[in-house]
């Protein structure tokens, strides 16, 4: 995870980049991140025991768009 952390680390510092080529790169890069690290969190959650209403909650958004995202399988 440690490589995880310094790859959102050195995309979160170039999204602020003053060349928009380098910044919009980087914020799309950092999509791309959020949306595989919120996967793996909710498939864990899933594995836990979690119900699609507590993940929803934690993420902010309704039950059924969580469910419809990710698949609504174990």
């Amino acid at each position: 995870m440690v490589d995880g952390m310094t790859e959102a680390t050195e995309l979160a510092s170039a999204a602020g980049d003053h060349d928009p080529k380098v910044g919009l790169r980087a914020v799309s890069a950092l999509r791309r991140l959020l949306e595989q690290l919120e996967a793996v969190q909710v498939r864990n959650a899933r594995v836990r025991g979690w119900s699609w209403q507590e993940i929803a909650a934690e993420l902010g958004v309704s039950r059924q768009a969580v469910h419809k995202k990710h698949g609504g399988s174990r």
